[in-house]
């Protein structure tokens, strides 16, 4: 998108550049009327005679009204709806439509669809995606894609926002240095892909239960193995992931699977990057094959914007243009975000390299999504949500929800006794220092939109105590810190915060990152002013990655450390709500924290997964890393302590082999899934969880299984979790289903999901237990 445009376009284009950002705020901001109506086709309150169409009926079925409406338009007209500015049709009383609207964590300016103005000032914006999964709440996920959707209802009611919105990003967060990484859910299959199944869910469902309509459309991106921006000159327009078939299905596909199939997503966006060689737009494997034949897609497939262009100018994997148009809609690209399709589609049919049948499939996917949004029903204010209008955004429950979601997932890493939470009446005075102190947009991350409001850190902490503040830095890049000044207000403090970390400056889409340690002098900062402090010394990194703070860690006068992400525009609230015991810390990383040197020696573009002895390669993610970690996927501590009891539990599961199985006659290892094995193979898993404090708080279970080292399988690998809220003394029941074919097999080299014979130990924090598969032999499983 945009970003990385401006991120890595050379100082001699800079006039351009500020001409073309003019441009794009001209784009963003143009007026919009008050009273404007939505952008819709089939107005036959205006225009009775479409009554007359099959594609208005709305008593015909989809696909009936789909055909009816193709039948009618030309080759050109066709083409005009294989672009995000989808083209009208008046004859047909079709307007134009902006397909690209972005709803990463809450309504976003970046892409044409969405606006502001002084009739919808701003959009509640939610915590960067990183922070909010680290919440580890499913049910949150899904509520807050209900309030996006919502409030995309609203604005598209006044003509401020369209009905299809390219989000989530449900990539993998493989390596620390990725500069996208906080778009995602973090490193883990497994809760990535219920983040995406969750927030679709809620972009998507309506409220009167119509499986057949969508509310908004979600789309899955970006498909696939995609998470290298520009790393030493490695660039995602030309980089090529090579990747085993075995980490290609067991690590990258698994979310998008489950956004497609679980979540019913209408969309997914295929990258700018190859895979093995071919572009992921141009790869009828990937398109057709997979999302389209396996996953059974009830929608388009979009590309990234200008992917195509990046396919024939950069990558050159084609001769001429018509032959990238061509490869493109073959492999089952329905849409090009950008105008390649609009100059080359008709040029490709001409040569014979594209038939026009084809293109019908492109379009008629595209048109489907639109009708089951209601695009084609006539004036929306006819319809559900016709009613919803600016008084339903940013309201006091959605900014809130906010709030909730921010310091749900804020995640306490170290706290030293005395330490937090801080108590307001024993301090006279707070020192809050750090260049993130005061910040306000970088709380937001990236694809963001105009805010309801801003709560910086510093406007959150001062509300409960007198403070003095000094940011320290003149920015986060902390070139030259202010260290003489701020140990001088450190020292005359009772308490210091240091709010620290990175911005878009350090980690954004178009730029990864090269050191993953607190950025300039930030660390110098942080020890010296952590020396002259008389009391605890609260150390708050605010960041998508992870950072090496080893060193913090490992400081005696640093009490407590928190990371917060990049925690939405409530983000100072919530802050200080955990900072003096408001709220009790839950949050739990989803992502590992890896020392500077695992940046300075491991090779950013090598795409595996598992370790490699023969190489040092030290593997990648908690599920293969092995190497020192400065904080583990998983971690996070709380103001109270939480037991807990394991109640009855299996401890041997047999699979039922049909007569004839080569295994009946031959020692097997591991067995392949398949129905007949498989069918209702499971087994419950329950613990009483009790809060033993004396401070009521959330806690997410972990059900996590090491498999038999077999196939290279994990050396650990989520099953599940839950999130429980228990009162101080109260107790609770987690329970987990698990599906031993779904759940306890792995990958095997060759991308085939096996059950693996042998003993399988299950973890629930510090219980164990050990459980036993075979087949008559033994399938253990252990706890």
């Amino acid at each position: 998108m945009f970003y990385s445009f401006f991120a890595m376009a050379p100082t001699k284009h800079y006039v351009f550049l500020c001409f073309t950002a003019l441009c794009i705020i001209l784009l963003f901001f143009r007026p919009v009327l008050a009273h404007d109506r939505p952008v819709f086709a089939c107005d036959v309150e205006t225009n009775p005679e479409l009554k007359n169409l099959s594609f208005c009926d709305t008593s015909l079925d989809v696909q009936a009204r789909v055909s009816d409406l193709v039948s009618r338009l030309t080759l050109h007209e066709k083409i005009g709806w294989l672009v995000h500015g989808a083209k009208g049709v008046s004859r047909l009383g079709i307007p134009y439509y902006e397909f690209w609207s972005e709803a990463l964590h809450g309504i976003s300016i970046i892409g044409p669809g969405s606006h502001f103005t002084s009739l919808v000032p701003g959009a509640t914006s939610f915590p960067q995606v990183i922070l909010t999964a680290a919440t580890f709440n499913e049910t949150l996920f899904e509520t807050i894609g209900k309030v996006v959707s919502t409030e995309a209802r609203a604005m598209y009611n006044v003509r401020l926002a369209g009905l299809t919105f390219w989000a989530p990003n449900v990539n993998i967060f493989r390596d620390p240095r990725w500069g996208r990484g906080h778009e995602t859910p973090g490193e883990d299959p497994v809760l990535t892909s219920k983040y995406a199944t969750a927030f679709v869910r809620g972009l998507q469902q309506r409220d009167d239960g119509d499986k057949d309509k969508l509310k908004v459309a979600a789309c899955c991106k970006q498909y696939t193995a995609y998470d290298v921006e520009n790393w030493k000159g490695i660039q995602r327009f030309t980089f090529n992931a090579l990747v085993t078939q075995q980490d290609f299905d067991d690590t990258f596909q698994p979310p998008f699977k489950s956004c497609v199939v679980d979540g019913n997503a209408a969309s997914v966006m295929c990258s700018y990057n190859q895979v093995n060689g071919k572009p992921t737009c141009g790869d009828p494997n990937l398109l057709t094959g997979v999302i389209r034949g396996q996953w059974k897609l009830n929608g388009y497939i979009v590309s990234d914007c200008d992917s195509l262009k990046e396919m024939f100018y950069t990558q050159k994997y084609t001769k001429t243009p018509e032959e990238t148009a061509a490869l493109a809609v073959n492999s089952g690209l329905d849409l090009n975000c950008g105008a390649f399709l609009t100059r080359n589609t008709q040029k490709a049919v001409d040569r014979g390299l594209l038939n026009e049948s084809t293109i019908d499939r492109a379009v008629s996917n595209n048109f489907a999504t639109m009708m089951r949004l209601g695009f084609f029903d006539g004036n929306p204010s006819n319809q559900l949500y016709g009613n919803l209008g600016p008084n339903d955004v940013c309201t006091s429950e959605n900014q809130n929800l906010a709030r909730e979601a921010a310091r749900e997932g804020i995640v306490l890493l170290k706290n030293s006794a005395g330490s937090l939470p801080l108590s307001s009446t024993s301090i006279k005075l707070l020192a809050v220092i750090g260049p993130n102190a005061n910040a306000t947009h970088t709380m937001l991350g990236n694809y963001v939109g105009i805010p309801c409001n801003y709560t910086s850190p510093l406007q959150g902490l001062m509300v409960s105590v007198a403070t003095v503040y000094e940011p320290g830095c003149v920015n986060t890049s902390c070139a030259t810190a202010q260290v003489d000044e701020a140990k001088t207000v450190a020292a005359a403090a009772d308490t210091v915060v240091l709010v620290m970390g990175s911005d878009l400056s350090i980690e954004r889409e178009g730029f990864d990152r090269v050191n993953i340690t607190l950025p300039g002098q930030q660390q110098l900062l942080v020890s010296e002013v952590a020396s002259v402090s008389k009391g605890p010394v609260i150390l708050v990194i605010m960041s998508g990655g992870g950072m090496d703070v080893q060193f913090a860690k490992d400081d005696p006068k640093i009490t407590s450390i928190l990371w917060v992400g990049f925690p939405g525009e409530a983000g100072g609230a919530a802050i200080a709500d955990v900072i003096f015991g408001a709220y009790n810390p839950s949050g739990r990383l989803p992502m590992t924290w890896y020392p500077q040197s695992y940046a300075d020696t491991v090779d950013m573009a090598d795409m595996n997964m598992r370790p490699n002895p023969t190489t040092g390669f030290p593997g990648r993610t908690y599920r293969f890393y092995k190497g020192p970690t400065v904080f583990s996927f998983g971690d996070g501590l709380s103001y109270t302590t939480f037991n807990y009891e394991l109640l009855a539990t299996p401890k041997h599961i047999s699979l039922a082999l049909e007569e004839g199985h080569a295994c009946r006659s031959s020692e097997c290892k591991s067995i392949d899934v398949v129905e007949e094995i498989c069918k209702d193979l499971g087994l419950d898993i329950h613990l009483r969880v009790k809060n033993e404090g004396e401070m009521r708080g959330s806690h997410t279970v972990f059900l996590f299984s090491s498999p038999p080292q077999l196939h290279n399988a994990p050396q650990k690998q989520l099953l599940g979790f839950q999130k429980l809220h228990l009162e101080a003394g109260g107790e609770g029941l987690a329970q987990f289903d698990v599906d031993v074919c779904k759940h306890l097999s792995v990958v095997d080299e060759n991308g085939k999901r096996k059950v693996v014979l042998g003993d399988h130990l299950l973890h629930v924090g510090s219980l164990k237990h050990s459980l036993t598969v075979d087949f008559p032999l033994q399938i253990r499983i252990l706890i």
